[in-house]
């Protein structure tokens, strides 16, 4: 793999991920079936991929690479890692609204980089056969009305699968219950297990529920934090041979309210990839 320069792989990573907190079995960076970050200590294969491609990127942290210096060298190790994964211990210029100049500079687009990056990392993966029957499927204990395009649950388990992006729908969507982005409503103090499968084929896609109902911006993550814990999952890679990478993340529908939840990586949401998620 060709080393990416700095601004346009940490630029985006930080703009993807900064600030925001993971969930139980959640899925960051495409490495998929991963523990919450707060358990997302370094070992095994999504830990072994993430230093092999951080490695090739910056040098491995070698004298005069891009990772040496107290600037970035902490993202080669654990630190970086549970930072990746979800956590919140990002340097503090990470979780503001800005982001420095020299971050800004990427060429590419940034949902594409990181496709690219995590396309082969370690975790669960789903048929595209299969995405499309769960695309499709009426979540167990759900009500729908196609009329108000909304996904109602009763029941204090609500578990449900949504499919980034299909083939056979519009760009930048989400799919649940064969509609796009449709309103999700769940009873106060749920538990929710949302899975989700990224079916497009060259940019990666993530969820997170979020409690600001401001329109959209291009960085969201940059402005909005997860409204729960657990309510966030970064990015999956995109499909290789081996399937669609496949994530999932669980958090308590605590508090009553309406909250969105929306497609993290820069641009997406503001092009149409969100929904509502309104607790009652």
């Amino acid at each position: 793999m060709k080393r990416i320069r700095l601004a346009a792989v940490i630029g985006t990573a930080a703009i993807t991920a900064a600030g925001l907190g993971a969930g139980a079995a959640i899925t960051a960076c495409g490495s998929t079936g991963q523990a919450p970050a707060a358990a997302a200590t370094p070992g095994g294969s999504p830990y072994s991929y993430y230093r092999s491609m951080m490695g090739r990127l910056y040098g491995g942290g070698s004298a005069g690479s891009m990772m040496d210096g107290a600037s970035y060298g902490w993202m080669m190790g654990g630190a970086g890692y549970r930072w990746m994964m979800g956590g919140l211990t990002a340097p503090a210029w990470m979780r503001g609204h800005a982001l420095p100049g020299f971050m800004m500079g990427a060429t590419r687009d940034p949902g594409k980089i990181m496709g690219q990056l995590w396309a082969n990392a370690p975790g669960p993966r789903v048929s595209p056969s299969q995405a499309t029957t769960l695309g499709s499927q009426i979540p167990a204990g759900a009500t729908v009305s196609r009329a108000r395009r909304q996904v109602t649950f009763s029941g204090a388990t609500v578990r449900l699968t949504v499919v980034a992006s299909p083939a056979d729908g519009p760009d930048e969507t989400f799919r649940l219950a064969g509609m796009t982005d449709p309103a999700i409503v769940v009873k106060a103090g749920a538990r929710v297990t949302i899975q989700v499968v990224n079916a497009d084929q060259d940019t990666a896609h993530g969820l997170v529920v979020t409690a600001s109902q401001a329109r959209a911006s291009w960085m969201p993550m940059m402005t909005a934090r997860p409204a729960f814990a657990g309510s966030a999952l970064w990015f999956l890679g995109n499909p290789t041979s081996a399937g669609m990478h496949a994530g999932t993340l669980s958090f308590t529908a605590s508090t009553p309210g309406t909250y969105r939840y929306l497609c993290p990586v820069p641009g997406h949401a503001q092009k149409g990839m969100t929904g509502t998620f309104r607790i009652t």
